[in-house]
């Protein structure tokens, strides 16, 4: 009795419909959204392309020149994924998705405080020199000024960076909070003067909240 060899798969031939599916995806928010549920090949890809620069940015404004930023993105889109079926409106998929970074860098952030961590920025640490001159002033402001934003309780540190470090208007930050927008003023209230408070015992910070206050 002859036993079945198993046939191996063959690469598509070209112009065939499996290779117009394994194409890039293209498409606006709404059509994404269903490509990803409906699990598109190339879409996961792309909603990773569209996002992932605007996502790196604001988790960099959470949590500072950090080396965790990459695995908070990486947590950022696997939540993403995972939870994109409950998105009701595919048209709202960009406030989504900042949303998406703005909880997990609120995760990050609790999960130092359980464990008492205040975390002291090293030079390996600090962004990479863009094309001008580096300054050492505005590296080590940087570095005092997330080391205060540490000692900040989670939430008022939240407010106070994403109202002020990435410009979000007080209905933004209070969307991106969960909270009402009574709540985030209270919260920014009381963060602006804990940070003011703070800051002034910093030396690095001196001539940044000279120049502010002038």
């Amino acid at each position: 009795m002859s036993s079945v060899q198993p046939i191996a798969p063959q690469p598509p031939k070209k112009g065939s419909a499996a290779a117009v599916r394994a194409l890039p995806f293209q498409g606006d928010q709404a059509a994404l959204v269903t490509a990803v549920l409906n699990g598109h090949p190339g879409a996961a890809a792309a909603l990773h392309d569209r996002y992932a620069r605007r996502m790196h940015g604001l988790l960099y404004r959470i949590l500072g020149p950090d080396s965790e930023i990459q695995d908070a993105l990486h947590e950022a889109f696997v939540r993403a994924l995972e939870s994109l079926h409950n998105l009701r409106d595919p048209s709202a998929l960009d406030s989504w998705m900042m949303g998406v970074a703005v909880r997990t860098g609120r995760t990050v952030l609790q999960r130092r405080s359980r464990r008492g961590w205040l975390k002291v920025m090293s030079n390996d640490d600090l962004p990479e020199p863009t094309a001008a001159a580096p300054d050492p002033g505005h590296d080590e402001a940087l570095s005092c000024t997330y080391r205060v934003l540490g000692r900040l309780d989670v939430d008022d540190r939240m407010a106070l960076v994403l109202r002020f470090a990435s410009g979000m208007t007080l209905t933004e930050t209070a969307q991106a909070c969960g909270v009402s927008l009574a709540t985030i003023k209270r919260r920014l209230r009381r963060a602006e003067k804990a940070f003011q408070r703070m800051a002034e015992t910093e030396p690095a910070l001196q001539g940044w909240l000279e120049e502010v206050g002038s």
